[in-house]
């Protein structure tokens, strides 16, 4: 394989950063594991067995279905009905949820003004990791109190709101450590890395003693199961997560509590 010709096909069709890195390291393991032999159906059937004897999580091995496609259908420029891949059926999962009082504690564990301003920006906007980092000083516009985020998932553009309290977290950063070019710049790169933020994220959530597993995701899936909590439109929290159906939205629905908290089991009425 050529990974220069693939990696390039992928910047030109304007991937994330993060889905490059995710398909070039499946073309690469799938690249050994063929060791030159014949990509075929039955070739590419044989490889995800194997993922899954290996205890591959479903979603990982959809990761090395897209990117195996992304192989046949960009690169080798084949038809997608000459071959069949069957997928994984998908778990059905539900997102981890913070409670407002959890987000504050995490908050409040977070000392260093920079990564304040970088975990309550990705809370307060529902922002994915990928789009923090690639947000622009010019992006963020305190006149009109939006934010916009430009070439996301889906080589989307779309504006959210951009919360009081948080302008004022960003103007006390900005006059600090006076970024340029991207919001957030790193300490010898342009940008600051999604690594950094998750050790940031990890060491606050220690310290505020949250037992749930918490990533940088769960800010997003937090800050639209509050919005719905609070009466805020599914299609209205559609529009600001950037998805692309609703369907993808409904999933709050499944872990918001506030209509759970109303209902009253019958043991209430027991004497036990």
């Amino acid at each position: 394989m050529d990974f220069k010709t693939i990696n390039r096909q992928l910047c030109y069709q304007k991937y994330s950063d993060s889905t490059r890195e995710t398909y070039l390291s499946c073309l690469k393991q799938f690249n050994t594991y063929m060791n030159g032999a014949e990509i075929n159906e039955d070739s590419i059937k044989d490889y995800l067995y194997m993922l899954s004897n290996k205890q591959y999580s479903k979603s990982t091995i959809n990761q090395h279905v897209n990117a195996i496609k992304f192989y046949l259908e960009k690169i080798l420029r084949q038809k997608r009905k000459s071959y069949f891949i069957e997928r994984p059926r998908g778990e059905k999962k539900l997102p981890v949820v913070l409670s407002i009082d959890e987000v504050q504690s995490i908050f409040k564990n977070i000392r260093n003004l920079k990564h304040k301003a970088i975990l309550t920006l990705l809370y307060s906007s529902g922002m994915r990791i990928g789009e923090i980092l690639q947000l622009k000083i010019e992006d963020i516009d305190s006149d009109r109190m939006l934010i916009h985020i430009r070439n996301s998932k889906g080589a989307k553009d779309r504006l959210v709101p951009l919360a009081e309290n948080v302008v004022i977290l960003l103007r006390a950063y900005y006059r600090k450590y006076k970024p340029e070019v991207y919001l957030f710049n790193g300490e010898t790169n342009l940008q600051y890395s999604a690594t950094s933020i998750r050790r940031v994220l990890e060491k606050a959530v220690h310290k505020a003693y949250i037992k749930k597993r918490v990533t940088p995701h769960t800010l997003r899936h937090s800050y639209a199961t509050h919005l719905l909590e609070r009466g805020t439109d599914l299609r209205y929290i559609q529009i600001l997560l950037g998805h692309s159906s609703v369907k993808t939205t409904e999933i709050y629905t499944h872990v918001s509590t506030k209509n759970l908290q109303i209902i009253k089991s019958p043991i209430e009425e027991m004497q036990i």
